[in-house]
């Protein structure tokens, strides 16, 4: 999530291969340390997308389930938001030197192709969103009681079940890329010229965390069906405008129901993605 490098990266990438190594690298570190600081704010939060609570009500739920419990389910999205980073930064890199070198399109249209290719590959690692959603459900704690052992139980419902919620993960990875990496630099433009190391980590920040913000109300409704799909194990494959349908009934037909949890989801992007971006330029500089 971040053009205002990126788009200075991209000519070092399509110099050579060695150079977009680091970009894997440094997407990969970001996420880290975004996961390990955000993990709690996104346990309530999920809370909220999958049973529709208030946020104290959802707070109040992971009190009584133990400090023990705060940090179970981390195993995933820390495999996951690492490597989905890495190959967010690094892919874009690769596929926007790639393309750039080989087509005639304008420029702004072979960039949003890159980072559209970037969000759809990542969908690959789409089990692991799945097995951090079944931990994170406390409808499941007496089921699982590792990573491992729920990768071990969707096993014998074969490789479809690992990747039930791809619809809404694709609906939201590909166009939020094309978003985040056209907008940030446009963005960091606006802001204030950095001339020194803290102020480029401020902008950074900003910058990441305001992208991160509206990108995350745009598609929370999204979000919301992939987290419905994919608290279920077995039975039938719902399709998506079967299950927004019955999110939409069951929440009194009300958009403002749909987006239950939002304003927590608000205030997550924003450190969450300016943790990402700024981490990311930090790393990005230093290697």
């Amino acid at each position: 999530m971040g053009l205002g490098s990126a788009a200075t990266a991209v000519p070092e990438a399509s110099a050579g291969q060695d150079t977009s190594g680091k970009h894997y690298l440094c997407g990969l570190c970001a996420a880290f340390t975004n996961i390990v600081v955000t993990f709690p704010i996104q346990k309530v939060l999920f809370r909220q997308q999958l049973y529709g609570l208030r946020t104290w009500d959802a707070v109040r739920q992971l009190r009584r389930d133990g400090l023990r419990t705060l940090y179970r389910g981390i195993l995933p999205p820390l495999m996951q938001k690492t490597t989905t980073l890495a190959l967010m930064f690094g892919l874009y890199e690769d596929f926007s030197a790639l393309l750039l070198s080989h087509a005639r399109a304008p420029e702004l249209l072979t960039r949003s192709a890159a980072a559209a290719l970037a969000g759809t590959t990542e969908a690959v690692l789409t089990p692991f969103e799945r097995v951090q959603t079944l931990l994170q459900d406390y409808k499941h704690h007496d089921k699982f009681t590792n990573t491992f052992q729920a990768f071990k139980v969707l096993k014998a419902y074969g490789l479809r079940e690992y990747y039930r919620g791809l619809v809404p993960i694709l609906l939201r990875n590909g166009p939020s890329n094309v978003l985040f990496f056209g907008l940030r630099g446009p963005i960091k433009q606006c802001l204030p010229e950095a001339t020194s190391y803290s102020s480029h980590m401020v902008n950074d920040f900003i910058c990441g965390g305001l992208l991160g913000a509206v990108l995350g109300i745009l598609f929370f409704p999204v979000n919301v069906v992939k987290t419905r799909m994919q608290a279920q194990i077995g039975g039938e494959f719902q399709s998506f405008s079967k299950v927004l349908a019955k999110i939409w009934l069951e929440r009194d037909r009300k958009v403002v129901h749909l987006f239950r949890g939002a304003h927590l989801n608000y205030h997550r992007s924003v450190l969450s993605w300016g943790i990402i971006n700024a981490s990311y330029e930090f790393l990005l500089k230093l290697l």
